[in-house]
C-alpha cells in the first residue's frame, strides 16, 4: 500500500506531470515510433520527458534506442529495487524507463499488480513535465490499466482497415466499461494531410454512430522512407532527418501537447502522480 501522506510530501513544490498514453489497438502502426519521436521533441524544446514502456511482456524501446538496460520493471516488481534505481538516459535527455521482453510472468500481471505499479510513480524523486507511456498493442488489461491512468488517450491509426477496427475496439471497450470518453488521434504514415484527413473521418463516421465518444485530430505524420532508415541506426528520425518531412511533424505536434491542459483534480479513475494533481 503506497503511503499517501508521504507521496504528497515528496512531491510538495513540484511541477504537476502531464501524462499521455499512446495506444492504437494493433500492432503495426508505428505506435512506439510516435511515442520516441514525440518525447525526444519535447524535450528538444525544453521539457523533461520520462517515457516508460509499457510493453512490459514485448518491451522495445530500449532496442530501438540501442540502449542497453540492465534492470527493469520487473525488478521494481519484484522489490529489488525502486522505479528510479532503473530509468537509463535516451537521446536528447528523455528519461527512459524500460520494460522486459519475453517474459510471461509480466504480461500477466493481476489488476492490483498493475494498480500497484501505477501507485509506485506518485513516490518518483526524478522530476519531469511529461511522462509518455507507450502500451502494448491489443486491448488486454495491460492496456487498459494504463491507458485510464493516464489524463490523454492518443490513439495512433494508420490507413488499413484492421487499424481502424482495432482503434475502435479499444475506445469502445474504454468508453463503456471505464469511462474514458476524450480520444486524441494520430494519423501515422499517410501520403498527405488530406489523406490523413479523410482516414479521421472514417474514424469519427464510426464513433458518431456507435459510441459516445469525442475525439480531437491533432496530427498527421506523413509516409517517410528516413523513418525506415533511422530505425536500422537505432535512432528516432527527429534525431537523424531533423528536417524531414515526419521530423516536421512531430516537431509540430510536441508544440501542440505544450497547449494542452493539466487537470487539477484526478478524473476519478486511477490515475499516474495521483498526489501531484492532488497538490494545490
Amino acid at each position: 500500500m503506497i503511503d499517501q501522506a508521504s507521496g504528497l510530501r515528496n512531491m510538495k513544490g513540484l511541477q504537476k506531470v502531464k501524462v499521455i498514453a499512446v495506444s492504437g489497438g494493433k500492432g503495426g502502426v508505428g505506435k512506439t515510433n510516435v511515442s520516441l519521436n514525440t518525447a525526444i521533441s519535447l524535450a528538444q524544446i525544453g521539457k523533461r520527458v520520462l517515457v516508460l514502456d509499457a510493453d512490459l511482456g514485448l518491451a522495445n524501446v530500449d532496442v530501438m534506442l540501442g540502449l542497453r538496460v540492465q534492470r527493469n520493471l520487473s525488478h521494481v516488481l519484484s522489490g529489488e529495487c525502486e522505479i528510479d534505481d532503473i530509468i537509463i538516459k535516451g537521446p536528447a535527455g528523455v528519461n527512459i524507463i524500460p520494460a522486459t521482453s519475453g517474459t510471461q510472468s509480466m504480461v500477466d500481471l493481476t489488476p492490483s499488480e498493475h494498480a500497484g505499479l501505477i501507485r509506485a510513480f506518485s513516490d518518483m524523486q526524478t522530476q519531469f513535465d511529461v511522462l509518455i507511456v507507450d502500451t502494448a498493442a491489443g486491448i488486454s488489461d495491460m492496456v487498459l490499466s494504463f491507458t485510464r491512468a493516464a489524463q490523454d488517450v492518443m490513439l495512433v491509426v494508420c490507413d488499413e482497415p484492421t487499424s481502424i477496427t482495432d482503434c475502435y475496439a479499444l475506445m469502445k471497450l474504454l468508453s463503456r466499461e471505464h469511462n474514458v470518453f476524450k480520444f486524441k488521434v494520430v494519423a501515422n504514415m499517410v501520403r498527405s494531410p488530406r489523406e490523413g484527413q479523410q482516414l479521421f473521418e472514417k474514424l469519427t463516421k464510426v464513433t458518431d454512430r456507435f459510441l459516445d465518444v469525442a475525439l480531437e485530430f491533432v496530427a498527421v505524420i506523413p509516409f517517410d522512407e528516413n523513418v525506415r532508415k533511422s530505425v536500422r541506426k537505432q535512432k528516432v528520425i527527429v534525431e537523424a532527418f531533423p528536417a524531414s518531412p515526419a521530423s516536421k511533424a512531430f516537431k509540430s505536434l510536441a508544440l501542440k501537447i505544450l497547449e494542452w491542459p493539466v487537470p487539477h483534480n484526478p478524473s476519478g479513475h486511477l490515475e499516474f502522480f495521483i498526489e501531484k494533481l492532488l497538490e494545490k
